[in-house]
């Protein structure tokens, strides 16, 4: 990349010489029939134990809490060499998100309990945000918690809460209090998963996937040690943690495999000429190219991205702007995968999905994920903050309105 020294280039090759041996031919078969945003459990935690072992499977987190101490650049380098290898994406609820917060609002002793054991895959988090009529207006919210003795008694549902059948902790928002602003009544709480009135009920997405799910809080008791943050300032420890989950990524070479795909099933599929799809249809290539040029656009903001926040300087509402672009990327891509598949696109492929999945493809094997994935991207314009949130978010940076 014309922008990297020569130690991130050099950096570059270490990661790609690690990813040749470490992704074997096994692990990367396993993600490439992912259709969901995550790794399944199983996967997730396989590819987790890898990076552990070899110091990596937190790029964000300081050396001192036992990450690797790399650069927002260095990140980037490292996510992008992944996506171009087709290496498993394992969640990012724990690592990415929770962990960092409880670097900057937790005790020592919650930093000595939780860091560790997350660092390690001891501790499989899942995010208790959204509840069934507060989903983008988050502060809405109404899951109760009333301070009772040394617990918090928590009464309330979340809903699309990924991974929640794998986790072993949530972090969660709970109301504290109905004075004032909604925002100022809302604390923010860590929880097993296996404490006495939680329970956990699958939601079964469109695409045939059990990712996210519905889950229940009846009279659970969560420690008051367990608060993270003071009571009623969970929304300032939220806004903390959601600068992690927009940050700048690398999402361009995933888009780019995508393409690939693309590329490769309407060079194999028949045209209704009987040559191939690709051969034939000249509007078909010119929306591939055309996608190809907007993610190399992609491309080059999100590494520029990455080298201002490597030079400390703040992103500001460029992350809004890359979430927007990447989301409605996605769904275009997995359109077009869609349009040059044809006919494959009809079948149920749910028992060839997944991790250790045993049922044989329909048609070739270029047609087994492609249907899932482009029903799973039409929610990637609602999860992580709707477009329609983005662009409120740019409105007022860039419009002041």
């Amino acid at each position: 990349m014309g922008m990297e020294t020569a130690a991130e280039q050099a950096f570059r090759q270490e990661v790609r010489a690690f990813l040749a041996e470490k992704l074997t031919p096994e692990l990367a078969a396993a993600a490439a029939r992912q259709a969901g945003v995550f790794a399944d459990g199983e996967l997730s935690r396989r590819w987790h134990r890898i990076l552990y072992e070899q110091g990596w499977v937190a790029p964000a987190w300081p050396k001192e809490h036992g990450g690797p101490g790399w650069t927002p650049l260095q990140r980037f380098i490292f996510d992008d060499e992944c996506a171009r290898a087709g290496a498993p994406q394992i969640p990012v609820m724990g690592l990415q998100m929770c962990g960092p917060v409880i670097m900057r609002y937790g005790t020592a002793q919650q930093q000595a309990f939780f860091l560790p054991r997350m660092l390690s895959g001891e501790h499989y988090w899942c995010q208790g945000y959204s509840e069934p009529q507060s989903g983008s207006d988050l502060a809405s919210l109404q899951t109760r918690a009333i301070w009772e003795g040394d617990d918090y008694v928590v009464n309330g549902t979340k809903i699309w809460t990924t991974h929640a059948q794998h986790a072993n902790w949530m972090f969660l928002l709970v109301r504290t209090s109905v004075e004032g602003k909604a925002q100022g009544g809302i604390s923010f709480l860590l929880t097993p998963m296996d404490a006495p009135g939680i329970s956990v009920r699958p939601i079964i997405s469109i695409s045939g996937e059990h990712e996210v799910n519905q889950v229940f809080f009846d009279d659970v008791r969560i420690p008051v040690a367990n608060r993270l943050g003071e009571e009623n300032a969970g929304w300032t420890v939220a806004k903390h943690l959601l600068e992690f989950e927009r940050g700048a990524g690398a999402s361009a070479s995933r888009l780019s495999r995508m393409l690939d795909q693309a590329r490769i099933i309407a060079g194999r599929e028949l045209s209704g000429e009987g040559s191939s799809l690709w051969e034939d249809d000249s509007d078909f290539r010119a929306r591939l190219n055309a996608l190809r040029i907007e993610v190399a656009g992609l491309a080059h903001a999100e590494a520029q991205a990455a080298a201002q926040l490597s030079a400390g300087k703040d992103i500001g509402s460029t992350a809004s702007r890359l979430k927007l672009q990447v989301s409605t990327l996605q769904q275009r891509a997995t359109e077009l995968t869609l349009e040059a598949l044809g006919a494959y696109a009809a079948p149920d492929q749910r028992g060839a999905l997944g991790y250790g999945a045993n049922g044989e493809p329909i048609g070739p094997a270029h047609a087994v994920t492609p249907t899932a994935r482009y029903l799973n991207t039409r929610a990637a314009t609602i999860y992580g903050g709707s477009s329609e949130v983005q662009r409120n978010i740019l409105a007022r940076a860039l419009l002041g309105s």
